[in-house]
C-alpha cells in the first residue's frame, strides 16, 4: 500500500475518532440532544467501514446506508457479516432535518453509543493489519 492511501485512511479514521469524541462530549454528564447523538454514531460508523473498503482497494461511494457499506466490507472479511446496525442508517439524514424524524431514548441512544465504540474496535484492528 502507498504512503498517500494510508495517509488518506488515517484521515478518515481521524474523522471518525473526532465524531466519537463529539458522542463522548454530549453524553459526558447527561444525555443531551439525543438525536445529534445518534447522528455522530452514524457518521463515526460510516468513516470507520469506508475507511476499512479504502484499505481494500475499494473506491468508495457516496451513501450513508450502513447495512450497503457492512455488505460491502463482507466481500472482504465476513466477520462484517455478524454486525447488526439496528436503525443506524436512519439517522444519517433525517436527524439533520425537521420533520417526522424519530427521537431515540436515552436508551437507545446509549445503545448506538456502544455500537459506534464496538465498530471503532473492530474495525480499527482490521485496517491495522493491513496498512501495518
Amino acid at each position: 500500500m502507498n504512503k498517500g492511501t494510508e495517509d488518506f485512511i488515517k484521515q478518515w479514521l481521524l474523522k471518525a475518532n473526532e465524531d466519537l469524541l463529539v458522542i463522548n462530549k454530549l453524553t459526558e454528564f447527561e444525555i443531551i440532544a439525543t438525536s445529534s447523538v445518534c447522528f455522530h454514531c452514524q457518521q463515526a460508523v460510516e468513516k470507520f467501514l469506508k475507511a476499512f473498503l479504502i484499505a481494500n482497494g475499494v473506491e468508495i461511494k457516496r451513501t450513508h446506508n450502513i447495512e450497503f457499506l457492512l455488505s460491502e466490507c463482507s466481500d472482504f472479511d465476513a466477520d462484517f457479516i455478524d454486525i447488526d446496525p439496528k436503525e443506524l442508517s436512519d439517522f444519517g439524514v433525517d436527524a439533520r432535518y425537521p420533520g417526522d424524524m424519530y427521537i431515540p431514548d436515552e436508551t437507545e441512544t446509549l445503545e448506538y453509543k456502544k455500537l459506534a465504540f464496538e465498530i471503532k474496535i473492530f474495525v480499527e484492528s482490521k485496517i491495522y493489519k493491513i496498512i501495518d
